[in-house]
C-alpha cells in the first residue's frame, strides 16, 4: 500500500496510524452522515473479516443472515432518529423470524460437519462484532442530536491507550502481564497506556462538557482495561486459528480486528456508563 511495506513495521504503523486517524478525525467532525457511512462500512468489513478467519478453521458461519441482523440491528438502534414507529415493530418482528433461518438452512447444507458450531459463530459475529460497533455510533446521538464530541473522545481515549501501552512496553516493558496469550504484552505497557488516556480523559473533560468530569474519568479507565482484555480476546481468537494477524489492509496494524480489538470488549461498557 503506497510503498508502506518496504519501510520497518514501526514506520508503517505510524504513518498508516496518521493516515487512517486523520481520515476518521473528518468522518466523525464533518456531519452525521460521514460518521455513520464510515463507521457502518468499518463495523461490515470487521465482520466479513470476522466471518472469514473462522471459515478459514472449517466452520461455515451463515454470512449473509449475520450482515441482515448487523444490519436490522443498526436500523433497531437508530429507528427513533431516521424511522416512523411502526418501522420499529416491523423490526422487532421480523428479527424473532429471521433468527431461525440458520438452523433451517444447516439442516439442509449437506457438506457442514459442524452445522450447530457455525450457526453459534453467525451469532457470534453480530455479538462480538457488530454491537459494539452500533453502540460507538449510538454514541453519537447520546444528546439525541448528533454531536461529534463523545465519539471522537472515545477515540482519542483509545488510541492513546494503544499509543501508550506501545511504545512504554517496547522501552521499559519487563513484567509479562498475559504470557500465555499476549507475550508481548507487559505491565508496563499497561500502565503507560493507562496513564496518557488518563491525560487525555483530563483534556476531554475540560473541553467536551457535554458529559461530566467523572464520566470521561470513568470511560477512560473502562476503555484501558476492559480494552486491554479486548486485545486478548482477539489474540486468543488468532491464536485458536493458528494466525498471526486478523488481516493485512491497514499496514502494521494487521486487520480492522486487530486495530478495534479494543474497542470491540470495551465499547459496551463504555454504553452503561454513558446512559446511567
Amino acid at each position: 500500500m503506497f510503498g508502506l511495506e518496504k519501510l520497518s513495521n514501526l514506520t508503517q504503523r505510524i504513518i498508516a496510524g496518521i493516515i487512517g486517524a486523520t481520515l476518521l478525525i473528518v468522518a466523525v467532525i464533518f456531519s452525521q452522515w460521514s460518521f455513520l457511512a464510515v463507521f457502518t462500512l468499518i463495523m461490515f468489513l470487521s465482520l466479513a473479516e470476522f466471518y472469514k478467519l473462522v471459515g478459514g478453521a472449517g466452520l461455515k458461519p451463515f454470512q449473509i443472515l449475520g450482515f441482515i441482523f448487523s444490519a436490522l440491528l443498526w436500523l433497531f438502534v437508530f429507528q427513533n432518529l431516521f424511522f416512523k414507529e411502526n418501522f420499529f415493530k416491523l423490526i422487532f418482528l421480523v428479527i424473532p423470524a429471521l433468527i431461525t433461518f440458520p438452523f433451517l438452512f444447516k439442516l439442509y447444507q449437506k457438506n457442514d460437519a459442524q452445522p450447530f458450531e457455525s450457526i453459534a459463530i453467525t451469532f457470534l459475529g453480530v455479538i462480538y462484532v457488530a454491537l459494539p460497533w452500533v453502540l460507538f455510533m449510538q454514541a453519537g446521538f447520546f444528546l439525541k442530536e448528533y454531536s461529534y464530541k463523545l465519539p471522537l473522545g472515545i477515540l482519542f481515549c483509545l488510541w492513546a491507550s494503544d499509543t501508550g501501552a506501545y511504545f512504554v512496553g517496547r522501552k521499559f516493558g519487563k513484567h509479562k502481564l498475559f504470557e500465555r496469550i499476549s507475550p508481548k504484552k507487559t505491565w508496563e505497557g499497561l500502565v503507560g497506556g493507562f496513564l496518557l488516556s488518563q491525560v487525555v480523559s483530563f483534556f476531554l473533560a475540560f473541553y467536551f462538557t457535554e458529559i461530566e468530569v467523572w464520566r470521561w474519568w470513568l470511560i477512560s479507565v473502562l476503555i484501558v482495561v476492559f480494552g486491554t482484555w479486548g486485545d486478548l480476546v482477539e489474540s486468543m481468537l488468532k491464536r485458536s486459528l493458528q494466525i498471526k494477524d486478523s488481516g493485512s489492509v491497514i499496514p502494521g496494524h494487521g486487520g480492522f480486528l486487530d486495530r478495534f480489538d479494543g474497542l470491540l470488549i470495551a465499547m459496551p461498557w463504555v454504553a452503561v456508563i454513558l446512559y446511567l
